[in-house]
């Protein structure tokens, strides 16, 4: 009964032991007597006792191998240190465990010298810029190589580029000396744009000033021109208003001329009349400035005279209307003053002796 009792424990055991669960992202290579059996996927699997055997768990996750700093040098004969980072994944276990006996030594060689044979043809300023190329070379050779591996390379990046002390040191200058070169070439930009700004202002302000000067001289010149029109306006608005008031100074003259002798003839005077009228006559040209006077050959008839004073009553009466008649067409329409000469009479004097005797 015991032994009935062992028997059953050994044989729990050894089922127990033929299980295996394979996790998710991972693979069971077995082997079976020492040769490849087969690839186990994910979930629960039954391993024969004795005779199978699991060689190899692989994990298929992505993996980062982080490599040390390698000696590299390059195409100008510059050494420097290169360490890089390689991110690869199992695809196949099968190749992984039998294909190279280290696979991540052969990775780790493999990268140092592509990158040596990379680096190798480029020179120190294309090594430091060109971090993108050098990547995607090293990616595409490693997965080349590594593809009978059953790994798959899915990116390469240069972690650090280490130059030496003293190319460390000339870079430093360089780019010191590059910066100091900007700064100078943007003050220069800068002060350019200053001046040429300060250029344009006073160009704008010397431009507005002589906008501003002739617009006043313009209406400098304009207010003279208004003066002057508004002055010879007034001057002829005068002018008009002196010969408007020396012709109606003139008609008034004559008129009260016309009414005299038209009064005088309306009163039918007599040849006494007359002769009285003729000697206030003479003694007013008497008493005027003139010297001399005309008077008809027979001084005895006063008849005479007095007729020749009626006669020339008469042609000052004409005169007068025609004066009027001027007076009306100057009212109708204005025209520019002109002055109207006046017809100076001459004083009529006579040369008499102080014994001048009327008959």
């Amino acid at each position: 009964m015991p032994a009935i009792i062992i028997l059953l424990i050994l044989v729990v055991i050894v089922l127990a032991s033929t299980i295996r669960v394979v996790k998710q992202a991972n693979a069971y290579v077995i082997e079976r007597l020492g040769t490849y059996q087969g690839t186990w996927s994910v979930g629960v699997h039954f391993l024969m006792p004795i005779v199978d055997k699991v060689a190899r768990r692989v994990s298929l996750k992505e993996q980062v191998a982080d490599f040390p700093p390698q000696p590299v040098i390059t195409k100008d004969n510059v050494t420097m240190r290169i360490d890089t980072v390689l991110f690869f994944q199992i695809v196949d276990p099968k190749l992984y465990c039998y294909g190279v006996e280290n696979p991540l030594a052969a990775i780790e060689n493999l990268t140092a010298t592509t990158l040596r044979n990379i680096i190798g043809d480029l020179e120190l300023d294309q090594t430091l810029t060109s971090r993108e190329t050098i990547n995607t070379q090293m990616r595409a050779t490693l997965d080349k190589v590594t593809d009978p591996w059953g790994i798959k390379v899915t990116r390469v990046e240069l972690k650090n580029i280490i130059p030496p002390a003293a190319i460390q040191e000339a870079m430093e200058k360089q780019m010191k000396a590059e910066r100091e070169r900007r700064e100078q070439i943007i003050r220069a930009e800068g002060e350019k744009k200053s001046a040429i700004l300060v250029s344009e202002g006073q160009k704008e302000a010397k431009i507005l000033r002589a906008e501003a000067d002739k617009q006043s001289a313009i209406l400098a010149a304009e207010a003279k021109k208004q003066a002057a029109i508004l002055a010879a306006e007034a001057d002829r608005e005068a002018a008009i208003q002196r010969a408007n008031g020396e012709a109606e100074a003139i008609v008034k003259v004559q008129q009260a001329t016309a009414d005299g002798i038209k009064a005088l003839n309306i009163s039918a005077p007599t040849k006494e009349v007359l002769t009285i009228k003729s000697y206030e006559t003479l003694a007013k040209v008497a008493n005027g400035r003139a010297t001399k006077l005309i008077v008809p050959s027979n001084i005895a008839d006063i008849t005479s005279l007095a007729s020749a004073l009626t006669e020339t009553v008469a042609a000052s009466k004409e005169k007068a209307d025609d004066s009027e008649i001027v007076k009306k067409e100057s009212v109708a329409e204005p025209t520019p003053a002109i002055e109207t000469p006046v017809e100076k009479t001459e004083d009529i004097s006579v040369d008499f002796d102080t014994n001048f005797k009327f008959d």
